[in-house]
């Protein structure tokens, strides 16, 4: 039996494809964090935030990327407007930007901030607000 190249490269994507798991939904959200050595601000997340954000609802939602500034914007992000300060959080769905959070104000002040964030994305549920 002869084997053809074109099936043998399909049967490999596929089983690529299979290993490499499902892939998000198009146009997924994430969270993007621009951050620069040797900023403190920076350093306090990744102390209070870093370990915990994989394990949490919000990173299912949008998961957190960190981009040093020192590298470079990478060019999927160059249409945003560039961070004025670090860290900078940028909410982006879909290539958009949705919203940010300048700085890091501290771990309870910065999971409201996300929350709130997180409500604006497409297809979300609304989350009524409590209070007058």
């Amino acid at each position: 039996m002869t084997s053809n190249p074109l099936r043998r490269a399909l049967v490999g994507l596929a089983g690529w494809a299979f290993f490499a798991g499902p892939a998000g939904p198009a146009g997924a959200a994430e969270l993007v964090m621009f951050s620069d050595r040797g900023c403190s601000y920076c350093a306090r997340f990744e102390a209070e935030i870093g370990p915990v954000y994989p394990k949490t609802e919000e990173a299912r939602r949008a998961p957190l990327r960190r981009v040093d500034l020192g590298e470079g914007i990478p060019p999927e992000f160059a249409h945003l407007r560039p961070p004025s300060f670090t860290p900078t959080f940028v909410l982006v769905e879909q290539g958009r930007e949705i919203g940010r959070i300048l700085g890091y104000p501290g771990e309870m002040h910065f999971w409201g901030l996300l929350g709130m964030l997180l409500e604006r994305l497409e297809g979300e549920p609304a989350v009524a607000s409590v209070g007058g």
